[in-house]
């Protein structure tokens, strides 16, 4: 019997009359689920008023190393507290590849406050959010995401691969550049077919699927919906892939830049806002023969001061949409990827392609922001598109830089925008900066702990030792 439309405190006995435990988890700074598996009892009585889960998956890495310096939220001061759980009912669904276990994402709170804590992701996209709902508006949002995929060899798990030889040594799922293939699939059929349904089982439903350019590359495009859900089943997305690949022996790579002298793996995050009706209200009723770009003939005013929002802020954030010292080796001229704050409609080399008419209908007027890679956090991205978007419509700026012409690549001639950072070292500098927009759109407690947790990143980094290094300067050493 399908559930009923609305999850509640009082029917959730009876939704899992038949189940023994429930699978929680909230997203970490870094897009990873944390989470464990509950008895239906414990569920049941901590479903409302929520339960304490260790902060130190907020002081810690992807590979739990505490980081180098304690920050605010989680440290041996306040002993490692717990943080207060909540469980987000609406978000209930099963997991198919887990014989239909049920699942929730919980939100973490401070637990004497019971404020959002400043770097929990799902807590930073509401307070952007509610921003908007204040005025009797929403946002609507879509993703997209490439990855690599490596076979592993059928006698070994790809952990005791990976731990004894060069992750180099993985081969590719397929060979060769074959963007959009349709026969391609077909090679691993079972795998491609089970990534799809699994994703409509799981709601997280993908609209589009195929092949990208690249040996082994796939792309989603997920089904558009509000934002909120949409970043929540962004970061599912990534959960389905990687446990659905791992019955296959596959490992799907979400890393921004895997394989040198490729395209990398691109997070494309759209975004629009609507009224409470649903009504888009980028798109202009009429087309607007003054306007001082052609390229916004049909964008609204807000549509505008949002766009200028974005233009203005994007060098701040940066670390929210390329969180990773790898994602700079993404973000590199010639390589379709945006390098500088730049922006045209249907213009697929810039920072932010307008998606308007004449090329679409009215209602699907949004904004493509093309500088986040598939290993950022959903929710933090959406969060700093809408929060600096917002920011420009309260302060109605005006758009900073004109469009990069039709064929014109960025870096060219007519791009008036400045350089993105190169390297996370960069981007964190002038996130942290006391006069960052950063601050003034996401509050100095999200900037310094995020930031803090970008410098362990950069800090790790400086201490490696790569295998660059050792092929040129080991033999004349």
């Amino acid at each position: 019997m399908a559930p009923p439309t609305e999850v509640t405190v009082e029917n959730l006995p009876e939704i899992l009359k038949d189940d023994l435990g429930v699978k929680l988890a909230g997203i970490d700074a870094d897009g990873q689920l944390r989470g464990k598996l509950v008895s239906k009892k414990k569920f049941l009585s901590i479903a409302k008023s929520g339960f304490g889960f260790c902060s130190v998956i907020f002081g810690w890495d992807q590979h739990d190393q505490t980081y180098f310096r304690e920050l605010g939220i989680s440290n041996k001061e306040n002993g490692y507290r717990d943080l207060l759980a909540i469980p987000d009912l609406s978000s209930f669904r099963r997991i198919p590849w887990e014989d239909n276990v049920p699942f929730f994402l919980v939100s973490f709170y401070d637990p004497d406050t019971t404020e959002p804590i400043s770097a929990c992701p799902r807590g930073l996209l509401k307070v952007q959010l509610d921003k908007l709902k204040k005025q009797g508006y929403g946002a609507m949002a879509g993703a997209e995401f490439e990855f690599f995929q490596f076979k592993t060899p059928a006698s070994e798990s790809p952990a005791v691969f990976l731990r004894d030889n060069p992750a180099q040594a993985l081969p590719p799922l397929t060979e060769g550049m074959f963007g959009y293939s349709v026969t391609r699939p077909f090679q691993n059929k079972d795998y491609y077919y089970d990534i799809f349904n699994s994703c409509a089982k799981f709601k997280c439903d993908i609209e589009g699927w195929h092949t990208e350019s690249g040996p082994g590359v796939y792309e989603a495009a997920l089904e558009f919906g509000e934002i909120a859900e949409m970043a929540d089943r962004a970061t599912l997305f990534k959960y389905v892939v990687k446990c659905v690949a791992a019955k296959y022996d596959i490992i799907p790579c979400f890393m921004a830049k895997p394989k040198q002298g490729l395209p990398g793996n691109s997070g494309h995050t759209h975004v629009s806002i609507v009224d409470k009706d649903g009504k888009n209200l980028f798109a202009r009723e009429t087309k607007d023969s003054d306007a001082k770009y052609t390229d916004i003939e049909y964008l609204s005013d807000i549509g505008r001061h949002f766009l200028a929002g974005i233009l203005e802020g994007l060098p701040d954030i940066m670390p929210m949409l390329a969180p990773n010292v790898n994602s700079y080796k993404r973000l590199v001229e010639n390589f379709w990827a945006p390098v500088t704050v730049s922006w045209g409609l249907e213009h697929r080399a810039a920072s932010i392609r307008i998606i308007a008419p004449p090329t679409s209908k009215p209602g699907a007027t949004r904004f493509e922001v093309r500088v986040p890679g598939a290993d950022a956090n959903s929710s933090y991205i959406m969060a700093a598109i809408l929060g600096l978007g917002w920011r420009g419509v309260e302060k109605k700026l005006e758009i900073p830089i004109p469009p990069l012409g039709k064929g014109e690549d960025v870096g060219g001639a007519g791009d008036g925008g400045v350089r993105l950072a190169r390297n996370l070292r960069e981007a964190t500098e002038r996130f942290m900066r006391k006069d960052s927009i950063a601050r003034e759109v996401f509050g100095d407690d999200f900037v310094d702990h995020y930031g803090g947790t970008r410098e362990h990143e950069i800090r790790l980094w400086d201490e490696a030792v790569t295998d660059w290094e050792l092929k040129r300067y080991i033999e004349t050493a």
